[in-house]
This record gives C-alpha cells, sequence and structure tokens, in this order.
C-alpha cells in the first residue's frame, strides 16, 4: 500500500490584529474593473444586454431571446441554454420571448415550452416575432398566451417535414400531408376505376409504411398544437381543433415556407391572440434593434441564447 502524505508547511495562525490590518488593506484598494481590452472584445454583448434592460424596464416584464442562424434547428441541445436564460427568473412572473427561428425538431420545441410555461406559471407569456418564426416556430407560439409582431414578423404552416434518403443518397424533404394526400388520391382513383394505369403507377411508388409513419407524425402534429392552444393562446376559450387544422393545411399554404402575417394569424379561422406593433412605433423599434444586433452576431450554424444575465452563442454540429 502506497501512502502519500501532505509536505506542505502549515500556515501560521493568524492574529486578530492581523486580520483587521488585512481587511483594512483590502477595503482600501480599488474594486477590480473589467479591463479595456475585454470591454472592447465583448462591447457589443454590453451594447445588446443595455438594451435588454432598457426594452425590460419600459415593458416591467423580463425579456430572454433565442435567435437561431439559418442553418440552424430547434434540437435538443437547445434544453441546456434555456435552464441558463430561466436560471435567474422568479416563477409566477411575466415573460417576454424574443424568437427568430427557422423551426425543428417538434418534440424539442414542446420540451423548450413547456419549460418556458411552467417557471411562468400564472404569468403571462409574450413572444415577441421580429422576423419568423416557422413550423418548430410557430408551435412554440401557440403556447403563449399572446404574440407580438408586426409588418416584418412572420409565422408558418405547421405540417410536417420529413427528409428521407432516396435510392441515389441524395436527401429530400418531404410534405407529410402531401405525401399523404397523394396516397388517397391514387387509392380513391383505383377504388373507382381500378384498370387506372397511371393511379397504379403512382401508387406503386407510395410505400404503405412510410405512410403508416407519416399518419402518426401528423396526428403528433395536431396534437401538439391542440395542447399548446389548450393551455396558452386558447386557455380562456377557442376552437383549437380549427385553428390547428388551419395551420396544417396545405391547400391554404401551399409550401412550408409560406409567409403567415399577423393579419393571417388573427384571421377568425385561426383566431391567435396578436399583440401588432406599428414598425415606426418605439416599442418596436426597441425589439428590432435588438433582434438587428443579435442576427448580425450569429453566423450561419450558430444559435444565440441572450438575457439581462445571460449571452451565449453555440456553435450547431455539423
Amino acid at each position: 500500500m502506497t501512502m502519500e502524505m501532505d509536505t506542505t508547511p502549515p500556515t501560521p495562525p493568524v492574529s486578530g490584529e492581523q486580520a483587521e490590518e488585512s481587511s483594512a488593506i483590502d477595503s482600501a484598494l480599488p474594486a477590480p474593473t473589467k479591463t479595456p481590452l475585454f470591454q472592447a472584445i465583448h462591447a457589443l454583448r454590453y451594447q445588446r444586454q443595455a438594451i435588454i434592460r432598457e426594452i425590460e424596464k419600459h415593458t416591467g416584464r423580463k425579456l430572454i431571446c433565442y435567435v437561431s442562424g439559418p442553418s440552424c434547428a430547434i434540437d435538443r441541445d437547445d434544453t441546456l441554454s434555456f435552464v441558463d436564460l430561466l436560471h435567474n427568473l422568479q416563477t409566477d412572473r411575466d415573460l417576454d420571448l424574443l424568437l427568430h427561428t427557422g423551426g425543428g425538431d417538434i418534440d424539442a420545441a414542446e420540451k423548450l415550452i413547456s419549460m418556458v410555461r411552467k417557471k411562468v406559471g400564472k404569468g403571462v407569456l409574450r413572444v415577441v416575432v421580429p422576423d419568423y418564426a416557422k413550423s418548430a416556430g410557430t408551435l412554440i407560439v401557440l403556447g403563449a398566451n399572446l404574440v407580438v409582431m408586426s409588418d416584418t414578423s412572420e409565422l408558418g404552416p405547421i405540417d410536417p417535414q420529413i427528409i428521407r434518403t432516396d435510392g441515389n443518397g441524395n436527401r429530400l424533404r418531404h410534405s407529410v400531408q402531401n405525401y399523404l394526400d397523394s396516397f388517397d388520391e391514387y387509392s380513391a382513383t383505383l377504388a373507382k376505376d381500378p384498370s387506372n394505369v397511371a393511379a397504379q403507377v403512382m401508387l406503386g411508388k407510395l410505400d404503405p409504411a412510410t405512410v403508416k409513419l407519416f399518419r402518426a407524425v401528423l396526428s403528433r402534429a395536431r396534437r401538439f398544437a391542440e395542447d399548446q392552444l389548450k393551455v396558452g393562446m386558447f386557455r380562456e376559450g377557442g376552437n383549437w381543433s380549427l385553428a390547428a387544422g388551419e395551420l396544417l393545411d396545405t391547400r391554404r399554404w401551399q409550401s412550408h415556407a409560406q409567409m403567415i402575417s399577423w393579419e393571417d394569424a388573427q384571421d377568425p379561422r385561426i383566431g391567435l391572440k396578436v399583440e401588432y406593433l406599428e414598425s415606426k412605433s418605439a416599442d418596436w423599434q426597441r425589439y428590432w434593434q435588438l433582434y438587428c444586433l443579435q442576427r448580425l452576431a450569429v453566423l450561419d450554424r450558430q444559435k444565440l441564447f441572450e438575457s439581462e444575465f445571460v449571452s451565449l452563442l453555440i456553435d450547431a454540429p455539423s
């Protein structure tokens, strides 16, 4: 057995007079400050966080921000950064979430909005959309009490998209709803005319196992949207089934990237609670200035999680 011994000389005891003398010296020294170089390196972050504090002072609400680069998606790794964003916030208080995202993992989106709603509790949650919150980002919006939008703001359809690899190794994006619509259309055609060769050929290209998977995915998206509306936008009443159906409707929204404006969002058949701010208003200009600074700080494959306490610039895995 090997034994290690601490050979560090013992620290001599400090008398009361020595402790008082050391304390007096410490109090006489100036408090440490950030060095000029450190301040220069982080100047843009300080500027953004100063604007966040200004917005919070004006609204009386805390503000947290999630700004994503064009090639980043909402995913499970966002949990760590959201925990930091929520760390210093009190429960049951009003909160604003500035959100910019092209979408991503629906399960991750559910986890993030659930975390935020748990922190807000009895308070009011607003999602501020300066530019766009598409797909899974729109699903997060549905879990808020209301959404703040202006003329530059857009939401998106929530019909699920799945990326699959074809026989040549190409990764292709498929609209779940369009795939199912095609299957139903050709099946109905063959039911009426079993000799229809074109329908036979087209239906043969659609995989029954994929159809089953896609129906489950579509059902999941609808259920998620309805559940979020029940606890968020429509907590005090509303037709969540109709609204979810409208946001899933590929006949109304003919592409997944199609813009849903603030006017569309508050259309009676959708009925989201929208707080519209004129683009030239002082209130909107504060959000827009902050967003512009944040967006310029984020590269293509980066995400920024920011509040008055937190500023995390995260690189997405390649």
